[in-house]
């Protein structure tokens, strides 16, 4: 099956390209690797600390994206495979999850964005890389970080770039199910090793 078969899902967000509106009230790079640092030393999730730190500096207001894309599936071809394979997690989701559980599946938002951007959790930068907000139920991807898998990991194609969004969709069918939360509250109480298991 080729990806161009897929259903592509207009629930896509594209901010490709728009800088942070205001270009006032983020964190600096050297604020934002702080706090990657911090959070690795002390096992949480720096993204929780960045965010935390977006709205002490008045960064967000309220938890609401102050940045608008454009809405529905992008007409490039990145943005459109990016499309077509989150249309296939909602097909699929919107099957297996009531079959399995007896829920409705709530299908999240993807944002595609440049460089940097503004979530529900704070800001978001490239070097992040792909992640999920459940505060905001959206999925937020750089699609440069296909590259950067090619040229730093020398791996890539359709089939590897697809399964970083499906694992980040995974994260968001966690966040529904009620195990998200507890996931990542374990993940804070044990060692590397063990939270790698």
């Amino acid at each position: 099956m080729r990806w161009e078969d897929f259903r592509a899902s207009t629930n896509v967000e594209d901010r490709r390209g728009m800088g942070i509106p205001g270009g006032r009230g983020g964190l600096g790079i050297g604020t934002v690797i702080i706090l990657g640092l911090v959070g690795w030393a002390l096992g949480i999730d720096p993204r929780l600390l960045i965010g935390g730190a977006e709205m002490v500096a008045g960064g967000r207001g309220g938890g609401q994206v102050q940045q608008q894309g454009r809405q529905g599936t992008p007409q490039d071809e990145a943005g459109r495979f990016a499309a077509a394979v989150l249309g296939n997690t909602e097909d699929v989701w919107r099957v297996v999850l009531p079959q399995q559980v007896n829920r409705e599946y709530r299908a999240p938002k993807l944002v595609l964005f440049s460089q940097a951007t503004r979530s529900g959790c704070g800001h978001a930068q490239s070097a992040m890389g792909p992640f999920y907000c459940p505060l905001d139920q959206t999925v937020y991807l750089d699609l440069s970080f296909f590259e950067d898998m090619q040229r730093r990991f020398r791996t890539g194609g359709d089939f590897a770039h697809a399964y970083v969004i499906a694992h980040e969709v995974g994260h968001h069918v966690e966040n529904q199910l009620g195990i998200l939360s507890r996931v990542q509250a374990r993940q804070q109480e044990v060692g590397e090793r063990e939270r790698n298991q």
